[in-house]
């Protein structure tokens, strides 16, 4: 492996996140909070290790696919521990672990915590925390790719923060590798502004809304308040938040297109047709379910369904309502989206509706082919085009080896911290697909400081393998990878 590229990628990751902490810094400024120095000094400690990684390693040579692969898994655990430097240092979280485990949650998007009163934390450590949504929502490593040399480089780096089905349904909209991430960041951020706009002209103050919207376009949850989005028990900001959840787990590329008036590429997505179908589905049950049952009279019914199961197939974990306090129905289909995700190339993680769409339609297809057209040559196809065989089992493969980390990983939750077989599976559910909440223990009025050290690490390696689509974080571990 090329390691002194290696170095100097890690330099210029350190670089931007040390740079990045001007903005907490300027937060807590303002509110004139004790947490100043803390931030302060994490951010010359991260300068201080980066500028010299990227200063003596500044030669570039071209990275390979094994090199991408490498900076892709240890660049997100080096950013999260020097990222959970201010919390140790004002003492809001003196443990490494579990400062390790709330920023390795905020990186990955999975809004789980171990705070237990978030309320009393500072202004300017709560905006760092929130922060770190908004910079590993797109992928922390694509901000760097823009500071990279033009080359296939980059490109290797972004194959290894993607999924298979990113793969499948990702198409090269401008030329120039550095050019596609200056355009989908811009249209990040873009959807960030908005949002916080509206949240603004609701009455919620700019300090909540940049913190909401953060959590929000990047699908992750983390909330200043205890409650969540509870907190303000307003119908007005439960919708706006539905509507950019709704918009974050759509495929990024597809924003490109809108922006460009090419509809077609709309028209023919599979994908997005079968997000919106599965949105109104199973929004419509559970809503169904909570007026059937008297949980709420018939709009906050649709209300409070539509938000819930959004967050949670967005996998972003904001709640507005205690949902384990509903009808065992509604819960068994929360549980059900808890499995799905939303678009491939969005800002979720999860299985993704893409792999449910080629393994549905591949089932078919057998079917087909064993019972009513045995000569037939008919292949899969999605957006109106063939797709390969080993594409599909590659979405065949993703499915099964997520299905075997869940069921591995409540049968380790068990045996290490002795807890119930709910809140095992939910806690690795809830990681492993960087949802957040989930049931039990571990349920939307819970949280994860209750959990051993050894548990923390375990979840927290859940949260990675889940963020980055699981191939890349377990690749390391295979002998050859290390071999020349």
């Amino acid at each position: 492996m090329n390691y002194t590229t290696i170095a100097n990628v890690l330099g210029k990751l350190l670089i931007v996140t040390g740079g990045s902490m001007v903005f907490p810094l300027i937060c807590s400024l303002y509110y004139r909070e004790d947490d100043l120095p803390a931030i302060a000094i994490t951010g010359i400690i991260t300068m201080g290790l980066g500028y010299p990684l990227w200063w003596f390693f500044r030669r570039y040579r071209e990275l390979n696919i094994k090199d991408g692969f490498f900076i892709a898994f240890f660049g997100w655990v080096l950013i999260s521990a020097v990222s959970g430097l201010p919390f140790m240092i004002h003492g809001t979280i003196p443990s490494f672990t579990d400062a390790f485990f709330e920023m390795m949650s905020g990186y990955t998007t999975t809004g789980a915590t171990i705070l237990t009163d978030i309320e009393v934390v500072p202004h300017g450590l709560l905006f760092w925390r929130s922060q770190t949504h908004l910079l590993g929502g797109m992928g922390f490593l694509t901000l760097t790719i823009i500071f990279l040399p033009h080359g296939m480089g980059g490109v290797r780096i972004f194959r290894a923060e993607s999924s298979p089905g990113q793969v499948i349904t990702r198409e090269k909209f401008i030329p120039r590798n550095r050019d596609t991430m200056v355009w989908l960041w811009g249209i990040y951020v873009g959807l960030n502004l908005a949002e916080t706009m509206m949240l603004c002209l609701g009455g919620m103050s700019i300090f909540d809304a940049l913190c909401h919207s953060f959590g929000t376009v990047s699908t992750s949850g983390y909330s200043p308040w205890n409650e969540s989005i509870g907190h303000y028990n307003n119908a007005y900001f439960d919708w706006v938040i539905i509507v950019f959840m709704f918009l974050g787990g759509m495929t990024f590329m597809l924003f490109y297109h809108m922006a460009q008036g090419n509809w077609h590429v709309i028209k023919i997505n599979t994908e997005l047709r079968w997000y919106v179908g599965a949105m109104l589905f199973f929004c419509g049950m559970v809503s169904w379910i909570l007026w059937k049952e008297n949980t709420y009279d018939l709009m906050n019914s649709i209300r409070y369904a539509t938000f819930q199961v959004t967050s949670i197939l967005t996998t972003t974990g904001f709640t507005t309502a205690d949902y384990e306090q509903w009808p065992q129905a509604a819960q068994m289909f929360l549980y059900m989206v808890c499995f799905i995700g939303a678009c491939a190339g969005s800002t979720t993680s999860g299985i993704k509706i893409v792999h449910y769409i080629l393994i549905w339609k591949f089932g078919v297809l057998a079917i087909k082919r064993i019972f009513l057209q045995p000569m037939a040559v008919v292949s899969v196809r999605l957006n109106q085009r063939p797709v390969d065989v080993q594409i599909i089992h590659l979405a065949i493969c993703y499915f099964i080896v997520n299905i075997f980390l869940v069921l591995a990983g409540g049968c380790f939750m068990t045996l290490v911290d002795q807890m119930d077989y709910t809140t095992a599976m939910s806690s690795v559910i809830a990681t492993l697909m960087n949802i957040g909440p989930g049931f039990g223990g571990v349920g939307p009025t819970e949280n994860y400081a209750f959990i051993s050290d050894a548990g923390k690490w375990f979840l927290s390696w859940n949260m990675l393998v889940g963020r980055l689509e699981m191939f890349s974080a377990l690749v390391i571990f295979y002998p050859s990878f290390w071999h020349q």
